[in-house]
């Protein structure tokens, strides 16, 4: 029997045939299911082969972004720790300065204060000058000056600064 199929109507028509017609339409069949197959077979390899493709780029991607992450992420690391020394430093300047500051007031004040015992040691040498001179006058002349000859005798630079301008 001979399978035939209809174009018609999509039919299968089973007509009796002798059999060497049986073989060749076996062998027909198989190699039409052959065929189907290795179609299969080339669509299916096709198929793993943009699966792998794809795959492969997609790993690649992958990898590609983890590197960029990476590299990211050292560069946000590298920032932090390059502010962080700045800030150190900063901190460190402004440490120093504070001391520089505070040392500078502090001589500031010792000159201060020595500037004070400079004017009362000058006061004082200015007094004792005046006594010495007294002293000297008293015994080499015997005599004792008035207050208006005592101003009018001494020079300017003995004298206090009140004094020294209503001299002048």
């Amino acid at each position: 029997m001979g399978a035939t199929f209809g174009s018609e109507d999509s039919l299968l028509s089973f007509t009796r045939s002798s059999p060497s017609d049986h073989g060749r339409t076996v062998l027909n069949l198989v190699f039409q299911a052959a065929e189907l197959f290795s179609g299969m077979e080339e669509k299916l390899r096709e198929t793993e082969a943009r699966a792998q493709s794809i795959s492969k780029d997609a790993a690649e991607k992958v990898k590609l972004a983890e590197k960029r992450i990476e590299v990211a992420e050292r560069a946000q690391r590298e920032v932090i720790d390059e502010a962080g020394r700045k800030l150190q430093d900063a901190s460190n300047a402004l440490k120093n300065a504070q001391a520089r500051i505070e040392a500078a007031e502090d001589q500031l004040t010792a000159l201060e204060f020595r500037a004070q015992s400079a004017e009362t040691q000058l006061r004082d040498a200015k007094q004792t000058i005046l006594q010495v001179e007294r002293s000297i006058r008293e015994r080499l002349l015997s005599e004792k000056p008035t207050s208006v000859e005592k101003q009018n005798h001494l020079p300017v630079e003995l004298l206090s600064p009140l004094e020294a301008e209503r001299r002048t």
